[in-house]
């Protein structure tokens, strides 16, 4: 496990996405080679898909051999709704890339049978090869993708309802208004992005120190989902200053060290 700390947003960001840019190029993709991302939505990877953005338009980066799976989606919010993911990931990522729209999987929250596409989800992701780079971000309470706490930490992709935690982190998107928030969605499972060769999880902001404190410090717990990524062989947490307030100065020391 790596704990890469970085001043702030921007420069957590900035490393992020070189990190992502340098292991697509070295995978060298092509026609019957394609890289596997998987993508999070949320205020957290914004910086970091603006960078992507970025090393495309100067001719750096290509998604022309680049598959990805996001993590989750809403149910019952229309595809075309601002707010689902879909729409997320079209504005502030896939319409301004070289990405083939048919290699960007994202679940369907209004498909006629929830379990199937979960199911099928998880089917195109281990016909794609498996994930080779999943980047992830964390609520406040230190979920990973929908996983909210008390998940399984085998978990798949599946329907959840979200916490009431989440719900009001998610109301500023829809007006304030909790009525307007789904409370329900369909996500990738722990053990879904365990699964994947590399994990990358970026943690920025004061309100997300104590989920770091208890992701890398305290042991495996099902409460903060995030935990789990203590036991796979390739985790690289990207924070800032501001995420590091709750960590002990000798955890400070040794992983800047």
């Amino acid at each position: 496990m790596r704990l890469v700390i970085l001043e702030d947003y921007d420069q957590a960001s900035e490393w992020a996405a070189k990190y992502i840019c340098n292991r697509i190029i070295q995978f060298k993709p092509s026609q019957g080679r394609y890289f596997t991302l998987g993508l999070p939505t949320g205020n957290t990877p914004l910086g970091c898909y603006r960078k992507l953005i970025e090393y495309h338009k100067n001719g750096d980066l290509s998604f022309k051999y680049v598959k990805t799976f996001n993590m989750d989606e809403y149910v019952g919010l229309p595809r075309d709704h601002p707010e689902s993911y879909h729409s997320y990931m079209w504005n502030n990522f896939f319409k301004h890339i070289d990405i083939d729209p048919n290699n960007a999987h994202i679940l369907d929250g209004n498909a006629p049978d929830l379990q199937a596409e979960c199911d099928a989800f998880e089917k195109k992701i281990e016909e794609a090869g498996g994930i080779d780079l999943f980047v992830g971000g964390i609520g406040p309470d230190g979920h990973i993708a929908f996983n909210e706490p008390g998940s399984s930490l085998s978990s798949r992709t599946r329907l959840k309802t979200l916490a009431m935690d989440t719900i009001l982190a998610n109301a500023k998107y829809f007006d304030g208004d909790l009525s307007k928030v789904p409370t329900m969605a369909l996500t990738v499972g722990v053990g879904t992005v365990m699964d994947a060769r590399e994990v990358m999880i970026l943690i920025t902001g004061a309100h997300k120190a104590f989920a770091l404190y208890k992701a890398i410090e305290e042991g495996v717990n099902h409460m903060w989902t995030v935990s789990a990524f203590q036991q796979h062989p390739r985790t690289i947490f990207v924070c800032d200053e501001d995420a590091t307030l709750e960590l002990r100065v000798k955890t400070v020391k040794y992983f800047k060290g």
